[in-house]
């Protein structure tokens, strides 16, 4: 790095010794090794890879806007737009949203609840076009396995991100005033991680070997778009759902199932039956179901504990409802009963099914074992709060069925017995002789045993 680079870094005390070294470097191309940049360029530099109303956003809170518009920046300014968004306390993070929309921070300065969604359509849509030009194999198995980032997914989730400012999921306030986005951006999670991503990127921030974007120094960043697990088999994988409906619903698994998921069972590959269904999703641990009816209706629930055969309701008040199309939403639970998951087969007494939510036959998510294919959502379920009709008709026929499971496969005891077992297998001192019988195709007997072909 040149002397003009080491130069401009020294004049920022915000950025870390090792943040210096990239967002100097990253200033120094984008102006041309000048020590102020030009609109035009910045926006050339960074190119394809932002949103362009992001591009104007940014652009507004560097080089301000109206009258007061300058023709250039300073390196501090620039490492400002940084910092507050990758570790800024949540005042400056306000300051920050106000200044991108256009507007100098004001307590009595309101922002249009139309703008502000467009702002996290804007981050929505540059991160997914960050993961969409990643040569990671993370975001490449996704991304060759059919996933798709569509841009009405996208605004879904921007929709999604903004929705909560006003406290009505369904009714946001036409403006907001500053306390209620200090709120906003205090809990929303999501919008600030996926900010930090972008940010990161744009300022060309140290890529991590095997991650999708590279990593903030400091914090690291939660991965947003998790690890993929038995995709990679699959040579024609039917994917239906958005890289934005994984990034919604991987966003709000407790964190530690957050970086991997499993793939279990598809109708599509696996077959219509409940028993194939069932049997490919007993002892996975956690797992997430999604389905899509035959509406377009995308919804499904995250269930923490293993599916078993039982009478009883299992699960915990980490289980939640969600819906992906036409928008993204999720159920937590209430905690006014615990029946977040059920699953029975066989049974005369009990109805057979799967079930999420709510009451035997009647609940968030009802699916019956018998036909294999229908389903019922209903209009209300007192296990998750503020819960709505997941699919658009309350008896729904299915287009498509999966189930992941999410995080590393639960270590099971018998498992574990077994290869003890094998371990100490008397066989063992005679492996050469066994795998010579195998590959004649003669079955092999413990000497313990008697052969029972022979009577």
């Amino acid at each position: 790095m040149g002397n003009t680079s080491k130069k401009l870094a020294a004049k920022c005390t915000l950025l870390t010794k090792e943040e210096q070294k990239y967002v100097a470097a990253t200033f120094r191309a984008a102006s041309k090794n000048s020590e102020r940049i030009r609109e035009e360029d910045l926006i050339k530099f960074w190119g394809p890879q932002i949103d362009p109303r992001l591009a104007q956003y940014l652009t507004n809170f560097l080089f301000g806007s109206g009258q007061q518009k300058t023709a250039t920046c300073d390196f501090n300014r620039f490492a400002e737009l940084y910092v507050f968004n990758v570790r800024g306390t949540v005042e400056e993070r306000l300051a920050v949203t106000y200044n991108c929309l256009g507007k100098d921070f004001n307590e009595d300065v309101e922002l249009p609840y139309q703008l502000l969604k467009e702002f996290c359509e804007s981050i929505a849509s540059t991160y997914i076009k960050i993961v969409k030009s990643s040569t990671s194999k993370r975001a490449r198995i996704w991304i060759d396995k059919g996933f798709r980032a569509s841009a009405s997914c996208v605004q879904a989730l921007g929709e999604a991100l903004a929705t909560t400012v006003g406290g009505d999921l369904e009714s946001p306030h036409h403006h907001c005033n500053a306390q209620q986005l200090l709120k906003w951006l205090e809990t929303n999670i999501l919008l600030k991680q996926l900010s930090e991503l972008v940010f990161v990127n744009l300022y060309g921030i140290n890529s991590r070997s095997g991650d999708e974007s590279p990593t903030p120094l400091p914090p690291a960043t939660p991965t947003m778009l998790p690890a993929s697990e038995g995709l990679e088999v699959m040579p024609d994988y039917p994917a239906f759902i958005d890289l934005s409906h994984i990034v919604w619903i991987n966003s709000h698994l407790p964190q530690k199932f957050q970086h991997k998921w499993r793939f279990l069972f598809s109708s599509h590959i696996h077959g219509e039956s409940f028993s194939t269904m069932a049997g490919r999703i007993q002892e996975q641990g956690p797992s997430i179901l999604i389905i899509e009816d035959t509406n377009g209706f995308i919804f499904g629930g995250f269930a923490t504990a293993d599916w078993a055969w039982s009478p009883n309701w299992s699960g915990t008040d980490d289980s939640f409802l969600f819906t992906c199309a036409p928008r993204m939403r999720i159920y937590p639970a209430t905690n006014y009963n615990d029946h977040y998951q059920y699953m029975n087969h066989h049974t005369k007494t009990l109805p057979n099914g799967l079930l999420m939510g709510g009451q035997l036959e009647f609940g968030g998510i009802w699916l019956p074992a018998e036909p294999f294919g229908e389903g019922n959502s209903a209009e209300s379920c007192s296990t998750f709060r503020g819960y709505k009709r997941l699919s658009k008709e309350p008896h729904f026929r299915i287009r498509s069925i999966e189930v992941w499971g999410v995080g590393d496969k639960p270590s099971l005891e018998k498992d574990e017995l077994l290869a003890v077992s094998e371990r100490n297998s008397p066989l063992d001192a005679h492996k050469s002789e066994l795998n010579f019988m195998h590959m004649i195709g003669k079955p092999v007997y413990s000497e313990d045993l008697p052969d029972p072909h022979i009577t």
